[in-house]
């Protein structure tokens, strides 16, 4: 095994991230819990559209259920060597037809245009935590983003 890079300054760490959620067809894991605490995973197309995390989703599925009801979730980009978490808390639910800049945003990132789709709704996520890293290197120092506002 070769030995880690150097670790990543804040800024440039921020940079990698932010042109990790801005690239083309990147997919996020999306953890959720219901009101009971059971937890609920699943694999999601995402667009990083003003700086918001925008997933599309089937208005009733358990995914939008949970966000609903606990206004938060946890999604994970990248592979295990350099993976970006975030926690998010949902600033809005809109119908994939309601916005078309939203929507034109999304199906410009995402891999495919859930617009027309009865049914669907994009999830509108802020960031509150974001967290970013690629070796136990760079465990110090991997928060990026605190309460909303970026580190500096």
């Amino acid at each position: 095994m070769s030995a880690a890079a150097e670790p990543r300054d804040r800024a440039t760490r921020r940079a990698d991230a932010l042109a990790m959620l801005a690239s083309a067809e990147i997919d996020v894991w999306v953890a959720t819990a219901s009101p009971g605490g059971a937890p609920h995973l699943v694999p999601l197309s995402l667009a990083w559209v003003e700086g918001r995390a925008v997933i599309a989703v089937e208005e009733r599925s358990i995914t939008a259920r949970n966000v609903a009801d606990q206004r938060v979730a946890r999604l994970a980009v990248g592979p295990t060597r350099d993976v970006v978490l975030l926690d998010v808390e949902l600033e809005r639910t809109v119908g994939v037809d309601a916005d078309a800049e939203l929507g034109a945003g999304y199906a410009a990132q995402a891999d495919w245009d859930p617009r027309g789709l009865a049914g669907y709704v994009f999830l509108v996520l802020r960031p509150s935590r974001v967290q970013a890293w690629r070796e136990a290197n760079e465990l110090r120092g991997r928060v990026l983003m605190r309460e909303g506002e970026w580190l500096p």
